[in-house]
Order: structure tokens, then C-alpha cells, then sequence
């Protein structure tokens, strides 16, 4: 059985769960299933109690676990037919972000997502998750695919941030993202962009412009992690809970600014306590906001998708 992994916050429920492990041991000898049911009932009451009044960084600390679902899990148990398309016709492809074509519903449409690893290995093929220019640029060519073909375009948020590397600059790291922008502006194609983890600066928007822009309850999305804002401002990682709480960077939060357009709940202790109950919150919601776009007119999705972003932020002149 693979090993759990708990928050630092999430002690007060090792130790329970402990307790009832040691009382399961004896359960043999004698019958302790009244203990067990109550010490299940004080369990399930504090977890309710510490995820209904989680701090900033402890959301940024879910986000982060290693196994809250990632894009192609989703994919798999969400979508029907998946069919990956690898490469950017330019230089190679990039496992850091994933593509495809799949059906929802019967309704073929496009996906496209970043993706991170489970382990080392995995971690390390996949690049933890950051984009080089060649997974925009997959991205670019999958967009322009669904547009052709007149496929709604489905994203999928979770990365760190795009690959700060030598090499991705190179290869015009900022150029890609930035076609992307302009690219998502204008498809004539309905998009919904969904954060399921971390969404970080110019990785999480590369691929984050859309009609409708869904957010899992414990992800986040911002223009830094805490940590390097902390880096900056106290030239410490030290200060990280400060800056989490500075940026703002909640669903909860963003919904009040405009940025994010629903929330979607998450199970009772986060994504990763609960795959299924999980995937079946999202796709009976990906459903309804489907049902929404799929007919209307092309021109009107692209006025009302730039008036949307036209309208983000706030400002005075003197």
C-alpha cells in the first residue's frame, strides 16, 4: 500500500487515525467497533474544522500535495477516446504539457494541459511541470487544430511557472507565451480554462485565456509563488506565509476580483482525499459550462472573452 502523505497542518488527524490502527490491531481479542466508529465520527468533525478555516499558504500547501489529481487524470476519467498529439512541428515535443483530442459527452473537443510527475523519475521527464517554449507551441498548434475543426478548447492549469532555463530563453520562451495571448484572444472557439493546482505567471496564463475560467477550491493562481515573492521583497524564503497572504492568490479571493469566473468545490479534506467524488464534481460542472458557450456565435465569444480580460484590474489617474 503506498504511503500517505500529510500537511503539516493535518497532525491532529495522524494521530486519531494512529489510534485507531492500534485499536484494529486488538481487534481480535476484543470488540472495539463503537471506539472505532467514534474515533471515525472525531475525525471526519476535524477535518471539516481545519479545512473550513485553511490560512492562504495552506491552500498553496494542497495545491502542492503529490497526490491531488493531476491533468491526466482527469483526462482519463473524466473524457472518453483520448487521443494524445505530441510535438510542435518546430524543434521537439514537451512531456510538460499534454494534448489531445477526446470526447465529452459525445462532444469531441480539444484538451490541453500542463502536467507534472508523481515521482523523481517521472518529475524529471515531465520537468516538474514547467513548460518550455515547446509545449506552448504544441499548445498553439492544438488551438489552431480546434478552431479548424470548430472543437471547443478545454485547459487544464498546474505548473510552477514556465522553465526559467538558458535553453528556453533561447528558443524564445517569451515569444511563445505571448503568441498564445494573442492567439486565445481571438479563437473563435468556446475555451474554459480550469486551475486544478498551481497557476504561476506567464506558465499558468500561456495557456489560461478563456471564455470561462474555473478554479478548484484549494488551487491557486498568481503572478509569483510566495516564495519568490518573499525572495524579493525580504530576500528570504523565511517571509513566504506573509506573501501568500499579500498576492491574494485563493479562488475565493480571485472570484471577488473578477479574475475567476466559479469555484469548484473540492471534497472534505481536498482533491487527493477523494479522486472519484472529485472528477465527478468537475465534470458535472464542465457540463453545464459547455452547454453554456457551444452555440454561440463566434464573434460574440471573442468581444465578450476580450471584454472579460479588457475589464481585469484596477487603477486611477491623477
Amino acid at each position: 500500500m503506498a504511503t500517505k502523505t500529510y500537511l503539516d497542518f493535518e497532525k491532529p488527524i495522524i494521530e486519531l487515525e494512529n489510534k485507531i490502527t492500534e485499536l484494529k490491531s486488538i481487534g481480535d481479542v476484543i470488540d472495539i467497533s463503537e471506539e472505532i466508529k467514534e474515533l471515525e465520527k472525531k475525525i471526519d468533525e476535524l477535518r471539516l474544522d481545519i479545512y473550513k478555516n485553511l490560512t492562504r499558504w495552506q491552500r498553496v500547501q494542497i495545491a502542492r500535495h503529490p497526490e491531488r489529481p493531476q491533468t491526466l487524470d482527469y483526462i482519463e476519467n473524466i473524457f472518453d477516446d483520448f487521443i494524445e498529439l505530441h510535438g510542435d512541428r518546430y524543434y521537439r515535443d514537451d512531456p510538460a504539457v499534454v494534448g489531445g483530442i477526446a470526447l465529452f459527452n459525445k462532444q469531441s473537443l480539444v484538451i490541453i494541459g500542463h502536467q507534472k510527475g508523481r515521482n523523481t523519475k517521472s518529475n524529471l521527464y515531465r520537468n516538474f511541470g514547467m513548460a518550455n517554449p515547446e509545449g506552448y507551441r504544441k499548445a498553439h498548434r492544438l488551438m489552431l487544430l480546434a478552431e479548424k475543426f470548430k472543437k471547443p478548447v478545454v485547459t487544464f492549469l498546474d505548473t510552477p511557472g514556465a522553465f526559467p532555463g538558458l535553453e528556453a530563453e533561447e528558443h524564445g520562451q517569451a515569444e511563445a507565451i505571448a503568441k498564445n495571448l494573442h492567439l486565445m484572444s481571438r479563437l473563435k472557439v468556446p475555451i474554459i480554462v480550469i486551475i486544478i493546482g498551481e497557476g504561476a505567471s506567464g506558465g499558468a496564463i500561456g495557456i489560461g485565456i478563456g471564455d470561462r475560467i474555473l478554479m478548484l477550491e484549494n488551487a491557486w493562481y498568481s503572478v509569483i509563488s510566495p516564495e519568490s515573492c518573499s525572495s524579493i521583497l525580504w530576500r528570504s524564503w523565511d517571509y513566504k506565509e506573509q506573501a501568500a497572504e499579500a498576492l491574494q492568490l485563493t479562488a475565493t479571493d480571485l472570484k471577488k476580483q473578477g479574475i475567476i469566473d466559479e469555484i469548484i468545490p473540492e471534497p472534505i479534506g481536498g482533491a487527493h482525499k477523494n479522486h472519484p467524488a472529485m472528477f465527478k464534481i468537475l465534470k458535472d460542472i464542465l457540463a453545464k459550462e459547455l452547454q453554456k458557450l457551444i452555440n454561440t456565435n463566434p464573434d460574440k465569444l471573442v468581444r465578450k472573452r476580450r471584454e472579460k480580460f479588457y475589464k481585469m484590474g484596477v487603477w486611477s489617474e491623477k
